[in-house]
């Protein structure tokens, strides 16, 4: 049972990992002692920054600070010690894609943590009938800029059974609900075989041991 009121927090919170830029980000690149070179730049779709200084310094998925170090190399041609710090001044939004057998299919976006698979599906209304709950896959862009299907079973997440599969999406994962093997026999029935066969035909179609569709 769920308590009537929520536990207080005790304790420190845990170590969260550090931040890894993502491309759209606005970071400011600072120089303590040459602030004149102090600028602002956006991460570009290729996941490169460009100063007045270095031009195609890599920093998407890098933390400030591996990127103040890459930039240091850059800068010591012209200047003798460079002091760099990167802040982000601005986040670029979370972006994720929820299609299939969902109400309200389509892309949203969110500021802040990324959301999970549950909060994902209920932002896009929710499952229809037809879904397949226990395989829903997560589409998610892998090394080589591969995409990688991941299987989630959501049903067991939904129904307290292993809520720890409520997973985290990334940037751009397209969650994918198919339908069950149950509807699309269904579907397919619906659409070709009642317009091409006599209703006074007798036809049995067996989906499985348990579940059967007659006419």
């Amino acid at each position: 049972m769920a308590p009537l009121e929520p536990a207080p927090v005790v304790g420190e919170a845990a170590a969260l990992p550090p931040y890894r830029v993502q491309v759209g980000d606005l970071l400011g690149v600072r120089l303590q002692t040459n602030p004149e070179l102090n600028e602002d730049v956006t991460v570009r779709p290729d996941g490169m920054i460009s100063t007045t200084v270095a031009e195609d310094v890599p920093a998407y998925n890098r933390t400030p600070a591996e990127i103040s170090t890459a930039l240091r190399d850059g800068y010591r041609s012209t200047l003798k010690d460079p002091h760099i710090s990167i802040v982000v001044r601005s986040f670029a939004p979370n972006r994720i894609y929820v299609g299939g057998e969902v109400s309200n299919p389509g892309e949203f976006i969110t500021v802040g943590p990324n959301l999970t698979l549950s909060q994902a599906v209920a932002r896009a209304g929710g499952v229809k009938l037809s879904a397949a709950r226990s395989g829903i896959f997560i589409i998610r862009r892998g090394p080589g800029d591969r995409p990688q299907a991941l299987k989630v079973n959501y049903l067991d997440v939904i129904s307290g059974k292993h809520p720890e599969g409520d997973v985290r999406l990334a940037q751009y994962d397209v969650v994918y609900v198919p339908r069950t093997g149950i509807f699309e026999m269904y579907t397919f029935w619906n659409q070709f075989i009642q317009q091409f066969v006599p209703v006074s035909w007798g036809f049995t179609y067996n989906a499985n041991p348990q579940v059967s569709v007659q006419r």
